[in-house]
Formats: C-alpha cells, structure tokens, sequence
C-alpha cells in the first residue's frame, strides 16, 4: 500500500457498495482498516479482495492471508501445538503429507483445517504449489469438567480440554 501510495479512502472506494452511499463508504473505510490492522472481521469476500487488488495493482494472492479456524476440537492444545509448529513455515503440499502420515490423533483435526484454508485459496484462484503456511498455532478452548467416582464415597475431578486451531495460508513472493 505505501509503495503504490494508495490511501485508506482510495481502497474504500474500490470496495462494491450497498444503497446507502454515506453508510456505506463509512463501512468500506472501517472494513479496509481492520483488514491493514491485520483483523480479518467483517470477513474479506472474493469480490473485495480482487477489487483491493485492481488498485493496487497487484494479484489477489499476493496480499490475501487464507486463514482457517477449527473451533472446540476435543484434544488437549499441548498435543495439538506439536503439529501445529511441525507444519508452520512449510509449503502447502508438504504440510499436508506431513500431517497425512503422522499417527498422533491431533494431525487429523489440524489437516482439516489446513485443507479448508487452500479451499478458500483455490476459490480466490491462487496457485496451489505457490502456497505455504504462514500462520499456525493453537488455542485453548473451553474444559469440560467431569467427576469420576472413586472408593470410599470420592470423587475425582476429570478435565476434558478443547482447542481452536487456526491455520492459515499465503502466497509465496
């Protein structure tokens, strides 16, 4: 963006509207800030991405990041966060081999995720070989808490933690 020098307003502009022109561009400049800020939310459409791109003169994958969140995945974000840093930093089809014949039970639920973020690529027309993933880790979710009864009338405390995986994807330079 500063080397193009295009500011917010120019890339708000480029963005397709609704009816309300003044609301509408208020939201344009508002969505073009939270992506620069790095905050994918409201989420960036294909239609916004190749409009961004047209006045940046730039491809679409060159400043798109495809990210992907698997939310409440029942393991442990300890045994997760191993596979999750195993595939940071890789390209796409090595990252995917890697998981595919890893025999942790967490690869399963990472790879998952690492194949909807090449999905939302593929849509946005990003070469596939030309993809690696820049953005992996894991969160913890919420605990289920369970009791497991033990002699003499006890009871023992049983904590089933969850994850949210976040992968995501972007073109090579």
């Amino acid at each position: 963006m500063k080397e193009s020098g295009v500011d917010v307003e120019a890339l708000a502009g480029a963005l397709p509207k609704e009816t309300d022109r003044s609301k509408a561009e208020r939201e344009a400049q508002r969505r073009v800030r939270n992506w620069i800020a790095g905050r994918d939310h409201p989420r960036a459409t294909r239609e916004d991405i190749a409009a961004l791109a047209g006045v940046l003169s730039v491809e679409p994958g060159q400043i798109a990041r495809f990210t992907s969140m698997s939310r409440f995945q029942r393991t442990s974000p300890r045994k997760a966060r191993l596979l999750a840093d195993l595939i940071r930093g890789r390209r796409v089809d090595e990252a995917d081999t890697l998981l595919r014949f890893n025999p942790k039970r967490a690869a399963v639920m990472v790879r998952k995720a690492l194949r909807a973020a090449i999905a939302d690529a593929e849509q946005n027309e990003v070469p596939i070989d030309r993809l690696y993933v820049s953005e992996s880790r894991v969160d913890e979710g919420m605990i289920i808490k369970r009791f497991r009864p033990k002699d003499r009338g006890r009871a023992h405390p049983i904590q089933k933690k969850t994850s949210h995986i976040v992968v995501g994807v972007e073109e090579l330079d």
